[in-house]
């Protein structure tokens, strides 16, 4: 969630309840100045979300890293 300074400042109760659902990004004149976590998420856990359905092939990506290293010689 994103919210501005003036918004955090209003209804801090608010966000402090909401920041056990989801972590909260503060700006301030559009650009991120903050970001509130709940503690008991570790980083892994918080991430989760967003790489749900994200797959790698290392393989693949060892090959394609070491090409572009040849490629640099």
């Amino acid at each position: 969630m994103i919210i501005t300074a003036t918004e955090f400042k209003m209804n801090l109760g608010k966000y402090l309840t909401l920041v056990s659902e989801e972590d909260i990004i503060i700006t301030k004149n559009g650009h991120a100045i903050a970001k509130l976590v709940n503690p008991n998420v570790s980083a892994v856990d918080s991430i989760r979300g967003i790489l749900k359905g994200y797959s790698v092939d290392l393989d693949a990506e060892k090959e394609a890293r070491r090409e572009e290293l040849s490629n640099h010689d």
